[in-house]
């Protein structure tokens, strides 16, 4: 019997409620000749948003990778993209962050997608990763729905209006033809926007994990020359 790779989904905040619904959403997606392991550091911010939560999880999210040096593949499971690159020099296999998954995957069923984020300190990181990811032009707007990220619910409530109404007026006034959720906490909300709008709505949790199982299919490792090159001793 094959045996099964291992991919390991890290929340980089500490809140186990927000990894359990990253875990039914990984769940949900990923191969069954994988296996899955969802978690958190034990220490850090409760929930990142923006500059200063992110730079406090960047040592846990780091022990954890470092801590599962046996899996094969990685995602990071914060829109931000915390600690992406640091995570790639400490590992050869593949390490795949949600926000740009979704980016790129949206830039490749549309003309112009829109991302619809929870609150405004988080947009500036984002706007920044569209630039670096070179999909800055394909984005029609980066919003905040003002809902704090451990606020948002699964359930059609004050939070899911408030996020469908910027998914809406990203369709209607910004002209996305797709629209990028840019929260973890968001990802169950997908597939009801999408059926509520009828255009694309992308959630990074699902996107990162299938790219992942394509690098492994392809034998893909993390380049070690220049930039991801291991940490020297020191």
């Amino acid at each position: 019997m094959k045996k099964k790779q291992k991919l390991v989904v890290i929340n980089p905040n500490t809140s186990t409620m927000m990894t359990d619904r990253i875990r039914l959403v990984a769940d949900s997606v990923v191969g069954a000749d994988f296996e899955l392991i969802v978690t958190n550091p034990p220490s850090g911010p409760v929930s990142i948003e923006g500059y200063y939560d992110e730079a406090m999880s960047l040592a846990g999210l780091l022990d954890l990778v470092t801590h599962h040096d046996d899996a094969d593949g990685f995602v990071i499971a914060c829109f931000d993209d915390t600690g992406l690159d640091a995570a790639r020099t400490i590992t050869t296999s593949p390490v795949v962050g949600i926000g740009e998954a979704a980016f790129h995957m949206a830039s490749m069923i549309s003309n112009k997608f829109g991302v619809v984020t929870t609150l405004a300190r988080s947009v500036p990181a984002l706007e920044h990763n569209l630039v670096r990811y070179g999909l800055s032009a394909r984005c029609s707007g980066v919003v905040a729905s003002d809902v704090p990220v451990l606020e948002v619910e699964a359930q059609n409530g004050k939070a899911y209006k408030r996020i469908a109404a910027e998914v809406e007026n990203a369709i209607k006034n910004d002209r996305a033809e797709a629209v990028v959720l840019g929260c973890a906490g968001m990802a169950e909300l997908a597939l009801a926007l999408q059926r509520d709008y009828g255009v694309p709505v992308l959630e990074g949790i699902s996107c990162a994990i299938k790219l992942v199982e394509a690098m492994l299919y392809l034998k893909l490792e993390n380049s070690k020359v220049c930039g991801y090159a291991q940490p020297r001793l020191k």
